[in-house]
């Protein structure tokens, strides 16, 4: 396991004119099940389709339509669950929520209010080398999606598709034990990072298949350790939800501004009213959307078209014997076994496909330290430079590896083999092969480098009696050295012959 330091919330104190507040942050995450049938429906899931294209008779509330449960959505919910340490529900039930809005044909949402399907989890959140953060999970629990509104399509109408209406989410509901936009962000980006690591989320929020509801509110410094004591809210103050987050850096703007409007308001001598407000990313600020409804309002009550949903704990085990190695333990083991940095196993680790194409290089390379070196700094840079993922790398982990093959048997200089590498790269082909071919191989024969040492030396007097007198002049030589026998001499080779020759 990995060697953390296990610290308390620190809360983001925010000065006021009448003096020092507190942030106090939890949120709803919502996350699109990765399936291609909806939650009740064997409708496609599809982004990008033609609008009202995928949507079954039971998505569109036609009458004497009946819900059917897609049990890979519960078996995806039920691995988010497990991945999260979360206690599964071997019992859990459906409830209406009834609201009225365009995009919902039913005027309910098939939710689960009282009996969810997944319980108490944890996330733990990294803030920095070796320091965590524990953030609770309260529940989880699996619904349906709504439709969208579109209303600039025209000035005077708006229209209704009807493609995500019966998707299925995971609604992921934390304590209020996040204290600050940065570890708001950091949450939102672990959560991500496991569930693509189970595969029960892509996790691609500007496609809106992870979004994030924020609880924001504020509160004296003192007032959260009375609520930890008695778990009473009103120490917290009164939260307003942000709706549809979908960005990290958007959310961390968001709670900003929220918790300053919110301390204007108190300080002024106001009531910060309980509402839903929306975030502009134009104008930086959040503005009102509606009074934020209780539960009572939702008219919630047991969903009469399906039954109770039991599951076995055999089936549970047989999901939790499934599990792929989590990104924590993945982190643990390169650091272990590769003997790599906190910084360099958190970089191959944050994206499943990375660490997996960092493996591939070290089976075949066998050395951990330069393959990190090399996949961190060469390859992920190039990839950002050009906007390209793992997956559409023109360099292939054995093509890498075959790099770093030749770097460790001394047939090509570190500088030589950048070149190697951007050769590979832009045209393609089997190093060893560019190698030879092209005539890169490493001078390691002493008699040549002896010889362009002496040339250099000879060519150079002045500059000798100045190295007799500074060592550390000893490196112009290697320089020119390097430079004569375009950059194939073998540099530990020069740096001896050079220091041998000095000294003579």
């Amino acid at each position: 396991m990995l060697d953390l330091t296990y610290e308390s919330p620190k809360p983001k104190i925010i000065s006021g004119a009448t003096g020092d507040w507190e942030l106090v942050i939890g949120m709803e995450i919502h996350a699109q099940v990765a399936s291609q049938a909806k939650l009740f429906s064997g409708a496609s899931t599809r982004f990008g389709a033609e609008p009202n294209s995928n949507v079954a008779f039971v998505d569109a509330a036609m009458p004497g339509m009946l819900p059917v449960i897609n049990e890979y959505c519960i078996e995806q919910a039920v691995r988010t669950g497990l991945g999260l340490k979360a206690q599964i529900n071997l019992w859990s039930a459906f409830d209406r929520k009834n609201y009225f809005y365009p995009d919902l044909p039913q005027g309910y949402q098939i939710s689960q209010l009282y009996h969810p399907l997944v319980g108490e989890g944890e996330v733990l959140v990294e803030m920095g080398a070796g320091i965590a953060r524990l953030v609770r999970i309260e529940r989880i629990h699996v619904e349906q999606d709504a439709g969208k509104s579109i209303h600039d399509m025209d000035p005077n109408m708006s229209f209704v598709d009807l493609n995500r209406t019966g998707v299925a989410l995971m609604e992921i509901v934390s304590r209020p034990d996040i204290r600050g936009p940065e570890e708001a962000a950091a949450y939102v980006g672990k959560l991500r990072q496991i569930l693509r690591y189970l595969g029960t989320c892509d996790g691609n929020m500007q496609n809106g298949n992870l979004r994030a509801d924020v609880n924001v509110s504020v509160c004296r410094p003192g007032q959260y350790e009375k609520y930890q004591q008695t778990q009473d809210f009103s120490h917290l103050g009164t939260r307003c939800e942000i709706k549809n987050m979908n960005s990290m850096r958007f959310i961390q703007a968001a709670i900003e501004y929220e918790a300053r409007r919110q301390i204007a308001i108190l300080e002024d001598g106001g009531k910060v009213d309980q509402e839903t407000r929306l975030y502009d990313p134009d104008r930086g600020e959040t503005r009102s959307m509606r009074s934020k409804e209780e539960a009572h309002d939702y008219r919630y009550f047991p969903c009469p078209d399906l039954l109770p949903l039991e599951i076995e704990q055999a089936w549970v085990d047989d999901i939790a014997a499934s599990l792929p190695e989590l990104p924590d333990a993945k982190k643990a083991r390169f650091m272990a076994d590769f003997g790599l940095t906190d910084y360099d196993a958190s970089v191959l680790t944050a994206d499943l496909a990375d660490a997996a194409y960092f493996e591939a290089v070290v089976a075949e390379a066998g050395d951990g330290k330069l393959a990190a070196n090399w996949v961190i700094n060469e390859l992920f840079g190039r990839l950002k430079k050009d906007a390209r993922e793992i997956g559409d790398s023109p360099v292939s982990a054995g093509q890498l590896a075959g790099v770093i093959k030749l770097i460790k048997s001394g047939d090509i200089s570190g500088k030589i083999a950048k070149d190697l590498f951007e050769i590979v790269y832009t045209e393609g082909g089997d190093p060893a092969e560019i190698v030879e071919s092209r005539g890169m191989k490493q001078v390691t024969d002493t008699s040549a480098i002896e010889k362009a040492v002496d040339d250099v030396i000879a060519a150079n007097p002045a500059q000798v009696e100045k190295a007799k007198q500074n060592p550390k002049l000893a490196g112009w030589f290697v320089g020119q050295v390097m430079k004569a026998t375009g950059g194939k001499a073998n540099p530990a080779v020069v740096n001896q012959i050079v220091a041998t020759k000095l000294e003579e």
